[in-house]
């Protein structure tokens, strides 16, 4: 048997037709944040918000979510009243919208710059391997410094170590240094130009396990210093500064991409640089 259409079909596409004209309002609305003075506010313009702010390092939540709207409604609040109010035609505002159309421009120039010429981790390691190569090294120490005032409290301390004191102990209880005076003196590892004159030229004439016969003044005050060991210096393993290396690889290359379109251009002015 042959099922028959209903009778009434003509009243049912009338009423699919009137219920999908309905909805498309709905579908429009739920593109929309609001509808301010009868202009739609677009939620693109939230989701451009909140992606320069995650961009930054800021967690997506709830309160954000809602930061973003209520800015996004504001903004476009007091831009249809800075428009109500004739602001657009000013010069200073002319002026301003083309200082940042540029800058938005040539950001997005730099950006695809990069997307396009990608740094690879052969890159990183060819820079690392070429910094490493050229960089002289020399001898770190790892020194114990007691920091005091005054030189006759500095050549107490020299006596009374020699007398078989402990140099830490004295250092914590001594020194005006908080940071190594906590550590029984501690300086860690470092090459000789990471300290004041006075205190490098003393340093490093003194051998493993040696201290300083008397005071060194530096503008600190007086330090008697002792030189826990000595080794060669280490470059830091690729790891550890491959962050610092892809950002001066960043920097030069885009550098070189800005040489390059200048040197391509046609200009009579003559920069104050050169």
């Amino acid at each position: 048997m042959i099922a028959s259409f209903p009778k009434n079909l003509p009243h049912l596409a009338v009423w699919i037709a009137a219920s999908a004209a309905l909805l498309l309002p709905l579908a429009a609305t739920a593109q929309n944040v609001a509808i301010v003075n009868g202009k739609a506010v677009p939620k693109s313009r939230v989701d451009a918000l909140i992606q320069q702010a995650t961009s930054q390092g800021q967690p997506r939540t709830p309160e954000l979510e809602a930061q973003a709207r209520d800015e996004v409604v504001l903004r476009e609040m007091f831009v249809q009243e800075a428009e109500r109010q004739g602001v657009t035609s000013s010069a200073e505002y002319k002026a301003q919208m083309e200082l940042a159309r540029q800058t938005i421009l040539i950001r997005a120039l730099f950006a695809d710059y990069q997307a396009k010429h990608p740094i690879t981790d052969a890159d990183l390691k060819a820079e690392y391997d070429k910094i490493k190569a050229q960089t002289p090294l020399g001898a770190e120490y790892r020194a114990s410094h007691i920091l005091v005032e005054s030189e006759d409290q500095a050549k107490a301390l020299i006596v009374q170590i020699k007398g078989g004191a402990s140099f830490e102990d004295l250092a914590q209880k001594n020194s005006k240094d908080p940071g190594s005076g906590e550590k029984g003196g501690d300086l860690d590892w470092a090459n000789a130009t990471a300290y004041v004159p006075e205190f490098s030229q003393a340093m490093v004439k003194l051998k493993k396990g040696e201290m300083t016969e008397v005071p060194v003044k530096s503008q600190y005050g007086y330090h008697v210093i002792k030189v826990v060991d000595i080794r060669e210096a280490q470059f830091p393993p690729f790891e550890d500064v491959k962050p610092q290396i892809q950002q001066r690889l960043v920097q030069m290359r885009l550098a070189q991409y800005q040489t390059e379109i200048r040197a391509k251009a046609k200009t009579d002015y003559k920069f104050s640089s050169n």
